[in-house]
Formats: C-alpha cells, structure tokens, sequence
C-alpha cells in the first residue's frame, strides 16, 4: 500500500506583547551623573546600608575593595569620587569580583567608571575592587545609591575616605553631596472636568467621541487650553492603576514626550517621561511642570498640570506648536511601579497641534488594515478551514460522484482549502502593510496555519491531532492581537464555545460513522469481503450528515457574525 502524502503550508502572524521593567538588568548609564534613581519619588535621608574599604590609604595601581551591605536590597550604582569634589565626575575604575550580582558601566563615554546590579532578585552583599588610577587626587570617597523596592531608595550613601600616604589632612568640605531633590507641590481637584468648552476654547481628545467626563466615568477625555505661552493640560478615564498620553511623530512608541498620572495609595502621582522604545517610560525631572492637581472618586482618575509651550534646552519635551499623533493609555501600577497598558493605546487619526485652533478630535484602537487581517483571519479559520476538514473526513462516501474529473468531495474541499491559503496569506500582508516593513519588535512567529491533504487512507491520527493542536493554539494567539483589541472579557469564551461546537459535530459524526459501519452487511466469500454497495441504513446516513453539516455551517456563520461584530465596533 502506497505511504500516505501530504502538504503543508506555513504562515506567520501575530504582534509580540513585551512586557516592562523599570531597569532590573541595572544598565542605568544615564543616572551615573546625580545617582539619582528615574523613579519620580523622593528619597530617602536616613540610609540604612554601610559601606565599607579594605584599606584606607592607596597608591596609583592599588586594588581596594569596597563593600557594601545591610538589609535585603534589590539594586545600587556604585561610584567613585573625588572626597573634595564630590559632584565631579567619578574617578579610576572597577574590577568586579562576582559577574552574577554586579556589572561594569559606562559613565561620561569611560568604560568602568561605575558598577550596578545585574537582576532586581534581593541581595545584602556586593563586593567589587576599585583600581586607582595614576592621576587619582588626595582623597577618594565611595558614593552609592541603594534601591530597595520603587518607592524607597537612597542616594549617594558615603564610605570612609581614604588617601594618598603622603597627601594633606582631609578637611570634611561644608556639603560633601548634593542636596537632596524636592518635588513640586499638587493640589487637590475639586470638581470633575468639563467637555463644554472643546472645540471653542478646549482642544480635546475623546473616547467615545462627544462623551463628556462630567457625566460620563467610561469617558477616556485629554484636553489642552492654551493660556499665552503655556498649556493646561486635563486629563481624565476610568483606571486603578495610571493614565498616561504621548505626543509621538508616528503612530508607533518609541521616541515620544510622554505625561504619566499614576495611582500611588490614596494619592495621584503626575510625571512627565520619555519613551525611547517599546520599553518602560524613562521618568524625568517635574520641574516642566506647574500647577498639578488630581482628583480620585469613582473609579475615575483626573489630573491636571501646566507647561509652557516652548522649554529651550530640556531634553526629551516637545515643543507644543508643532503637529503630533497623541497616544492615550492606561494600566496597572503597584506601589508606583507601572506595568504594560491593559489595551491598545488610543491613538489619533492624523496630527494635530493643540496650541492652533480649538478642535473636538477621536481616535482609535484599531486601525483599518488590522481590522480587515482580523476579519480575514477570522473568516479563514472558522469557516473555510474548519468545514473542508468536516468535509474531507466524513462526506467521501456522499459525494462520491465526480465533478470536473475529481470526486465532488474532493472538489469542495480543495475549494475551500485554496480560499484559506488566499485569505491567509492576503491578511498575513496586511500587518507588512501597515507597519511599513517588518518591524523585529512587534511581530513574532509564534502562529502558523497548517493545511493537509491525505491522498490514501493511512494511520494519520498523530498527524492530525498535532495540527489541531497548533491551529487551536494560533487561533488563541491571534484573538490577543493588540491591534484587534477584541473584549478580553468574553473573547476567550466565545473561541472556547466555537471550539467545543467543532469538536463536538465531530465527535457526534464519528458515532454516527462508527454505528452505521456496523449495521452494514458484510459478506464473505473465498476470505474477500464485499460490502452492500448501497443500503437504506447508508441512505439514511447520508441524510443524517447532510443535515448535521448545515447545522454545523450555520452554527460557525454565527460565530462569524459576534466576532466580526466585535471588530467592526472597536
């Protein structure tokens, strides 16, 4: 008997979801200046962690090794500098002693000149070796920043001093650190905001498009109001966790000025920020902002603060006179941590510039070309592919007659097989389209349709139960693509139904097939078995399957139906 063949085809999609860390792999280069943490909270004063030298005189080319413990912490950023000079740059470099807690950093473009923690996992010793270098000054002091969760950290903890043998008395200078930074005040909101004024003189951004905040909790409202050479900014949306919105050049995150109010206790915590990637906003200092306000009552965070249009020589602020796409998210927080927002962003249509003329904008979730790879997906995996497998296991025995020179079973399925290949492959596109290319960030092959054709009967029940496996797992995938942004509060169910639906039309056809198979005569004669060609029993049968596949069809037309329902209204 001939082996059995097959084909398979492969087809990749799905958007990569990239989960957020405030910096636990400790690469923080760009705090080695003031070690001062991007965290946004005040720091500590009263360090609880010692910091300790294995010798307190050195010569150029000496190895010292420098401790630091106490209580559990998670990370630090170790420095060295000039005892009467503390706010210099940091001075020799360092050797490290256990690669698995600590790691070398680049301060001021020079390899070595601080050390940090590689992992956010509890530690209550580092040690590292400090080499002098030849131009060292008189007397070197240790500094170090200690983080123990987001919240509570201290900056620029002293160690003894040491010196040069031969070097003057060290006389302890009047301020041995920076003083420690201040935060802006924040008042209390004490009235909700209004949507009355946009388009007159509010430019605002709503979701859904005329709601008002005022009346409405689900209303996700941004508004800008300019005042001379500043801009009030409101924002309010229903959320335990943080607000945010971004001004951004493109519709993709990365190289954004991005505003963040996060829930902190019973406090609101505004932040300015920048996002250099799809990673964790960089926060940055408050000193942009004026006038903070916020407001928490019924499930609804409101914050509002003002900047000026234009700020000459800070980094990482846009100017406000210019046209951007505006991203409006929210998520999670913990203690002041904030994690990945909890749906797709809200992103403007087109640019705008909120210092011009007062408008009434929206925006969307989803845009056109990831609906229209959602509904072909869709379409492709709920009815073509799932009823030409119906049809290629259980109706060659009733439509056995041919049709343009193939069994007419074979012919539907093939049909139906081919139309899956173009849909899928049409909406494998559509992402490339919309993206502009391949994007290594946000598409990974973790979904792939496979579509096999038995040429004789054989053993193929690992075959087939493995592809179910991978079809199954490619329709879950593909149901958390961000872009779809498909209500995760029924959506699982929905796929499960349709699931349970498909596996138990099969599940009653096999009974069928197994129960008719032994009430066929079968006769024997010379030990050859011929089977009754055609009896009531298989007339019977066939009525049976003709009917449960239209049930079948219209049971995953309606499925169809709620799921491109659903993308149609986002």
């Amino acid at each position: 008997m001939a082996a059995p063949g097959f084909t398979v085809g492969a087809f990749i999609l799905l958007l990569h979801i990239n989960s957020v860390a405030n910096y636990p792999n400790g690469k923080v280069p760009n705090s080695c200046g003031g070690m001062v943490p991007n965290h946004g909270h005040t720091p500590c004063t009263d360090p609880k962690h010692n910091v300790s030298v294995s010798q307190m005189t050195f010569t150029s080319g000496d190895q010292v090794k420098v401790t630091l413990s106490g209580p559990e912490f998670r990370g630090f950023l170790l420095e060295a500098r000039d005892a009467e000079a503390l706010s210099g740059p940091p001075v020799g470099s360092f050797t490290l002693i256990d690669s698995q807690e600590s790691q070398i950093l680049t301060c001021e473009d020079v390899q070595g000149f601080a050390v940090s923690h590689t992992s956010r996992y509890k530690k209550a010793e580092v040690q590292v070796y400090w080499n002098a270098p030849n131009n060292a000054p008189n007397h070197i002091q240790f500094l170090v920043t200690v983080v123990e969760n987001y919240k509570t950290y201290w900056v620029k903890i002293p160690s003894p001093v040491i010196s040069q043998p031969n070097a003057p008395p060290f006389i302890t200078p009047e301020a041995t650190a920076a003083p420690l930074p201040t935060l802006p005040s924040v008042s209390h909101l004490t009235k909700s905001f209004s949507a009355s004024d946009c388009g007159n003189k509010k430019f605002c951004v709503r979701s859904p498009l005329n709601c008002d905040p005022e009346k409405e909790h689900a209303c996700v409202f941004l508004s800008f109001t300019r005042e001379d050479q500043s801009v009030m900014v409101e924002m309010s949306g229903p959320s335990k966790g943080y607000l945010s919105f971004a001004f951004s050049h493109d519709r993709w995150m990365g190289n954004d000025d991005a505003y963040m109010c996060i829930h902190e206790g019973q406090t609101v915590h505004i932040q300015p920020s920048h996002l250099t990637g799809r990673s964790h906003p960089v926060m940055d200092s408050r000193d942009t902002l004026e006038d903070m306000a916020w407001r928490l009552e019924d499930g609804v965070m409101q914050c509002s603060f003002r900047r000026n249009i234009t700020l000459p020589g800070v980094k990482n602020r846009f100017d406000l006179n210019t046209s951007y796409y505006m991203f409006l998210a929210d998520g999670a927080a913990d203690d002041g941590r904030i994690y990945k927002h909890s749906q797709q962003p809200l992103i403007t249509y087109e640019k705008h510039d909120v210092t011009d003329h007062p408008k009434n904008v929206g925006g969307s979730r989803s845009f056109f070309l990831l609906k229209a790879h959602g509904a072909l997906m869709f379409v492709a995996w709920m009815t073509t592919v799932s009823i030409g497998v119906i049809i290629a296991r259980f109706f060659k025995p009733v439509w056995s007659k041919t049709l343009f020179g193939e069994s007419t079973w074979f012919q539907v399925h093939r049909m139906l097989m081919l139309t899956t290949s173009v849909l899928t492959g049409i909406a494998f596109i559509l992402p490339f389209i919309y993206r502009g290319g391949w994007s290594r960030v946000s598409i990974s092959p973790t979904g792939f349709f496979v579509y096999i054709h038995f040429d004789v009967k054989g053993d193929c029940c690992f075959i087939y139960i493995f592809c179910l496996i991978n079809i199954v797992a490619a329709m879950f995938l593909g149901m958390d693509l961000p872009g779809l942004n498909l209500p995760s509060s029924w959506k699982t169910y929905a796929m499960t139904g349709f699931l349970a639906w498909h596996v138990g039309t099969e599940i009653i056809l096999e009974i069928h097939a197994y129960r008719l198979s032994r009430k066929v005569e079968i006769l024997d004669d010379a030990r050859i078995q011929i089977f009754e060609s055609f009896t009531v029993d298989e007339a019977e049968g066939h009525v049976f399957k003709k009917a449960v596949l239209a049930i079948y069809v219209c049971g995953n037309v309606t499925f169809l139906i709620i799921f491109l329902s659903a993308i149609n209204h986002l």
